[in-house]
Order: C-alpha cells, then structure tokens, then sequence
C-alpha cells in the first residue's frame, strides 16, 4: 500500500512539475530522464511530447513487451552526456536494466527530443 502512495505521489510530481515548466526549457539530460520514466510507466502523452514521430512509435510498439515486469522507481542516473551543437548523447542506467543505455537527442524548435540512432552511427562513448 505505501509502495502504491509513493508511486501515485512520484507521479503527481513529475506531471505537477511538467506542468509547471512548460514554457521553461527542459535539459538534455532531463529529457532521457523523462522519456526513459514515461516509457517505464507507460505514459505515453510525455513520451510522445519528448521523442521525435520515429522514436515514439519504434517504442510504443515494444513498450508492453518490455515493461511488463517492471515496478517501482526507476533510479535513473546519468553515466556521461554530451552536447555536440543541437545534437546530445545521453548514457544512462536505470534500476530496470542491468547494462547502460544511450539516447541520441535533438534540439527542435528549443526543446530536446529524443530521437533515432541512424544504422552506422555510433554514439561518442
């Protein structure tokens, strides 16, 4: 019962403070945080709001097949990012995933989105 509270207050703060900033400029790495939280808890309006048309249906279509044995909070931290321009790498761990993962953003029209690895691209790390 308490783990349900503290998830329902987690996530009446994370949408309470989205709501709060929306006319504020959202961090790159802010933004992997974002998506790799609304993925993990099937919030896909925040999901689709920070990933590029691309990423957002390449996740969504793996989405229930992937989440459906994860619980409770996702301990997300950045290992390393980095700002090339209007380009950002994030590597991350979360407490759902035993390896880091690595998002590639994009700045469009001043927000980070979260957006597709191109077939040979390589991230920097």
């Amino acid at each position: 019962m308490i783990k349900k509270m503290r998830k329902l207050i987690y996530i009446f703060i994370l949408i309470s403070g989205i709501a709060c900033s929306e006319g504020a400029q959202i961090s790159h790495t802010e933004t992997a945080k974002l998506v790799a939280e609304s993925f993990i808890h099937k919030d896909n309006s925040t999901l689709e709001k920070y990933t590029t048309p691309q990423r957002y249906r390449s996740l969504v279509s793996v989405q229930d097949m992937v989440t459906s044995s994860y619980s409770g909070d996702t301990n997300f931290k950045v290992v390393r990012d980095t700002v090339y321009s209007d380009t950002a790498w994030v590597k991350f761990t979360t407490s759902h995933e035993q390896k880091p993962e690595t998002f590639k953003l994009i700045k469009k029209d001043d927000q980070w989105k979260v957006t597709e690895t191109g077939l040979r691209e390589r991230s920097p790390f």
